[in-house]
């Protein structure tokens, strides 16, 4: 195993929490500026990362690359314009994140180029941190449009449509225990590749959405700042 793994763990740790705070409380600042003070009352308008998460969801993002924060709680009847303020809000965070893949991936190509004077340990540290913000925040990104609840996906399909069919309560009501089970089932993939059964790569479902994240909806931010002679 990889002596600097535990330290990696510790970035990436970071990261989420990073990730995670941004993430939230872009849900709750458009809430609050549409109208509802919900978020407000429930002292979620902060970027105090205590109040926004949640253990497992933590817990299975800093191990599987993916995960949720507790959802904001909020009050739709007090948007100015009901649809709007919901869809916004919905879509708040997933635009943060897109947001923040653009500037952290900057910082990440700062630490390669020019980390490789630090001490070695510093090194692997800012380099995985750096890295973890910009690949968690794509991610976060994709892996939110999924409508499965609690995630953004599902409440942008609630914004738009009000109809509440069997696909909706079916939705509503599994869709948390069908994310973990493809976060449990990301993470037994990815350590067998870890101890070299390489081939457990190409049943990872999360991975497979990771893979898109990063080579076609990061491409444009990557293709940008690459355009810099670092």
């Amino acid at each position: 195993m990889n002596a600097y793994y535990p330290l990696e763990i510790v970035a990436s740790f970071l990261a989420v929490v990073v990730v995670l705070t941004l993430h939230e409380f872009s849900h709750a600042f458009v809430a609050y500026k549409c109208g509802d003070p919900t978020p407000k009352w429930n002292r979620r308008l902060t970027l105090n990362p205590l109040r926004h998460f949640d253990l497992l969801g933590l817990l299975c993002f800093t191990f599987a690359g993916f995960g949720w924060a507790k959802p904001v709680p909020i009050n739709p009847e007090n948007f100015k314009k009901y649809r709007l303020g919901l869809g916004l809000t919905a879509s708040a965070g997933i635009i943060m994140n897109y947001v923040c893949a653009w500037l952290f991936c900057p910082l990440y190509l700062v630490v390669l180029h020019y980390g490789s004077g630090l001490p070695e340990f510093l090194s692997v540290f800012l380099t995985t941190l750096t890295f973890s913000l910009f690949a968690y925040s794509l991610s976060f990104c994709v892996f939110n449009l999924l409508p499965l609840y609690p995630l953004d996906g599902f409440r942008i399909v609630d914004a738009v449509n009000r109809r509440r069919g069997k696909v909706y309560r079916f939705l509503r009501n599994y869709g948390q225990y069908i994310l973990l089970g493809l976060i449990i089932e990301s993470y037994i993939c990815s350590m067998f590749v870890r101890f070299g059964v390489g081939i457990m790569g190409n049943f990872d479902i999360l991975g497979w959405i990771m893979k898109f994240a990063m080579d076609i909806v990061g491409w444009p931010i990557t293709a940008l700042w690459g355009l810099i002679p670092w």
